[in-house]
Formats: structure tokens, C-alpha cells, sequence
């Protein structure tokens, strides 16, 4: 079940691979997940001493879960990954010059978690052509159920 998605990212890059990672998060901020009061669109992943962290997430607080702190709404947020997944992309983005995008915020058996994408940068022009593209399937969908 999806929480939030980054469409942006899917006009902004070509997504070549996709994985799943953990978050680590606050008490504070799973509530205000769960309550739907969190933005993926200007977030980005960086690698940081052989880590991956999240950066520009926006997760407002609760009024009522967040008394006792003082709650930081854009925090740097760690993600959880497997070693060996991690040292794929760390060679993949330095090398091949790709980067990690997050897609969507979902729940999984319970747990929150976040999909990145290994994405390339779109050209102006590319991103005219997918419009195109987007635009044709509508409307042979239109023409289509109009027969």
C-alpha cells in the first residue's frame, strides 16, 4: 500500500533499477507517516561514509505525538540496505555517473519502507518525447472505448 509517490522523478530520469530499502525513523515520525503528512518531491539520496541517507524529505510533525521534543521535519533519514546492495550502487553512481532518486514510501508487513531507483537524468528533449508518448496512449485508449 503506497503512502507517497515521487512522480517527478519518473519526468525528471529514466529509472534503470529499483530497490527496496528501510528507513530509519523517529516515534514522531511514523505517526505523521501514517497519517499521510510526508513529501518525497524535492528529496534525494546521497552516500555518505558507506551509507545511504535520505535528504529533503519532508515529515510534519503531529501537534499531539511531538510534545516532549523538538521535532526537525527535513532531517538526513539512514537507509537500511543489505551490504552487498550497497556496494552495487556506491560502483554504480561513482563509476557510471547514475543517481538515486526515491520513487515511493509504501508499508510492507507493518514497516515503512522506501523505494530508490538507480535513475540517469533526462535531456529536455527526452522529456518532450515521453510527453508525446503519454499523450498518444491516451488517446488511442480514448479512441479505442469510443468505438
Amino acid at each position: 500500500m503506497s503512502i507517497v509517490q515521487n512522480k517527478k522523478a519518473f519526468h525528471d530520469y529514466f529509472i534503470e533499477e529499483k530497490y527496496e530499502a528501510g528507513l530509519a525513523l523517529e516515534g514522531w515520525e511514523v505517526k505523521s507517516i501514517r497519517d499521510g503528512r510526508v513529501q518525497l518531491k524535492e528529496a534525494y539520496v546521497i552516500i555518505r561514509n558507506s551509507a545511504l541517507y535520505l535528504i529533503g524529505s519532508h515529515i510534519s510533525p503531529l501537534k499531539t505525538a511531538s510534545t516532549h521534543i523538538n521535532p526537525d521535519p527535513v532531517r538526513t533519514r539512514k537507509l537500511l540496505l543489505h551490504a552487498e546492495q550497497i556496494r552495487r550502487l556506491i560502483g554504480k553512481v561513482e563509476r557510471a555517473g547514475y543517481t538515486l532518486v526515491p520513487l515511493d514510501m509504501h508499508y510492507k508487513t507493518g514497516r515503512i519502507k522506501l523505494e530508490i531507483g538507480l535513475a540517469k537524468g533526462k535531456k529536455q528533449h527526452d522529456k518532450r518525447e515521453s510527453e508525446k508518448q503519454k499523450e498518444w496512449e491516451r488517446t488511442k485508449q480514448r479512441l479505442m472505448r469510443d468505438k
